[in-house]
């Protein structure tokens, strides 16, 4: 059994799409981060940079005690390694899902992420800031949209690094981007959103009624973090 520490925000997706795919057993333990559940010290314990996902798998492949992971890559990476589905086992394929997982990781998240704030949630527009992370965003969906021109997916093969990009695309529109630019892009969304399990992850995330997420209070909580 698989603990997923877990709210419903792009990087919890990636979670729940795996583990529908994978047909494990897993439990969520939802984490309201709109209340600032994230700095309990249970939490802690398990994801010291107070963010989602996180897991606890109670039955590690080497037979050990419990493990606890946290960062949504290590985890799909953990996920894939113990099963051995969607990472290749040849060193060119797994390299191929490895860089296109770490630039989801380490540039579409992140820039993404600095779209929504400053379109959505930023106390006051700052035109400059919208303007460069949407900018932004049309670069890296143009990157993508290139990767796929001769693919079906990501790394070719349906692996971890499609789980990982696609609920970043899901909200296009409120990123200010039109997937009719994309083509390639496009026709890989609609391709991974077909997908039963995906599907799945996306139902049981609306049937938990988590409710709005962000309130003036939960801004507070959420984007004026320090060190606590």
């Amino acid at each position: 059994m698989i603990d997923l520490y877990y709210w419903t925000t792009p990087n919890g997706h990636k979670i729940t799409i795996f583990l529908e795919e994978a047909q494990l057993n897993y439990d969520i333990k939802l984490v309201n981060i709109g209340k600032g559940e994230q700095f309990y010290p249970d939490f802690l314990k398990i994801s010291p940079n107070n963010r989602i996902p996180a897991i606890i798998d109670h039955s590690p492949v080497d037979g050990g005690e419990p493990i606890s992971i946290f960062e949504s890559g290590a985890i799909l990476l953990y996920l894939a390694k113990k099963i051995n589905q969607f990472l290749p086992t040849d060193i060119r394929g797994e390299m191929e899902v490895m860089q296109w997982l770490f630039w989801q990781m380490g540039g579409l998240g992140p820039m993404l992420g600095q779209n929504h704030h400053f379109s959505q949630y930023a106390p006051e527009k700052v035109p400059y800031a919208i303007n460069r992370y949407v900018k932004e965003t049309e670069r890296l969906y143009g990157v993508l949209d290139k990767c796929l021109q001769d693919r079906e997916y990501i790394a070719k093969d349906y692996s971890i690094a499609d789980m990982a990009v696609y609920p970043w695309i899901v909200p296009h529109q409120q990123q200010q981007q039109n997937l009719e630019y994309f083509p390639n892009l496009k026709r890989w969304f609609e391709a991974v959103q077909n997908r039963p399990a995906v599907q799945k992850a996306y139902e049981i995330s609306k049937n938990l009624k988590t409710g709005a997420t962000i309130t003036e209070e939960s801004k507070k909580i959420l984007f004026n973090q320090g060190r606590r």
